[in-house]
């Protein structure tokens, strides 16, 4: 009886840690919006999504402070994020949205952090759209005042990834990616080759000067959590800059 309520006590303690290791603790910072018709942010931002409604990450999407971009390193990361101790511009119950960091929220130092310098450094802020921020403040409300954190990205299919480039330089734009949502490392392989790390180029592009062109790809991407996935043969030994793939998924 005795070893057995070890391991009982045992099994609880793991699944404790383990929950408290999936959540992170909330943090404090501002959001804002931006207005558009589309409900998008915008259509060419600094991770490299292009349209984010094509993405599939559209009006729940956000442009980060330097402080949690991370010169883009955060690209592809989920938050959940509320309004927090407003009576008047936060709704009723302080209601989350989940956010996917799409791009970067720039710094303007000639404005004070506290109005209009809202992403100066090293304040925390997202730049919301304006659909999802009326999700959980009041749209009068110039700035709000927010908790986040970091959770775990849900997201359909499997990685997408956007072949780019000229016979001399290749890149890909990973997207669509579940988990962590960080990228760190990627590596490319031809059927003529073998394993090669590619390098980042700018926020979710990666690039490789190997000729590729006429071999069957496979990709292994590496998230900040030291998962690696494998999608072989992505792409056909036919395939042409601009389009897009998809492997596994997280």
């Amino acid at each position: 009886m005795g070893a057995l309520k070890a391991i009982l006590l045992y099994f609880i303690l793991y699944q404790t840690w383990k929950i408290t290791a999936d959540e992170e603790e909330w943090k404090s910072a501002t959001a804002t919006y931006v207005k558009e018709t589309s409900g998008s942010i915008i259509v060419e931002g600094a991770c490299g999504y292009g349209d984010l409604h094509r993405a599939t990450y559209g009006k729940y999407s956000a442009g980060l402070s330097s402080m949690l971009f991370n010169r883009g390193s955060t690209c592809g990361v989920c938050f959940e994020v509320r309004c927090v101790d407003h009576i008047l511009w936060c709704l009723q119950g302080s209601p989350s949205v989940i956010l996917t960091a799409t791009d970067f929220c720039s710094p303007n130092y000639g404005l004070s952090s506290e109005y209009g310098g809202w992403c100066n450094f090293p304040k925390e802020h997202f730049e919301m759209s304006e659909a999802a921020f009326a999700e959980i403040a009041e749209k009068k409300a110039d700035i709000v005042p927010v908790q986040h954190r970091r959770v775990k990205c849900d997201r359909r299919g499997g990685l997408r990834f956007t072949v780019s480039g000229n016979f001399h330089f290749y890149q890909v734009l990973i997207s669509n990616v579940g988990l962590d949502g960080e990228v760190i490392a990627v590596k490319v392989k031809g059927s003529r080759t073998a394993w090669i790390p590619m390098a980042r180029n700018w926020g979710q592009n990666w690039q490789s000067n190997i000729n590729l062109v006429g071999q069957p790809l496979s990709f292994e991407v590496t998230t900040s959590s030291r998962r690696t996935l494998t999608s072989y043969n992505v792409a056909p030994a036919n395939w042409q800059f601009g389009q897009i793939f998809e492997g596994k998924q997280f």
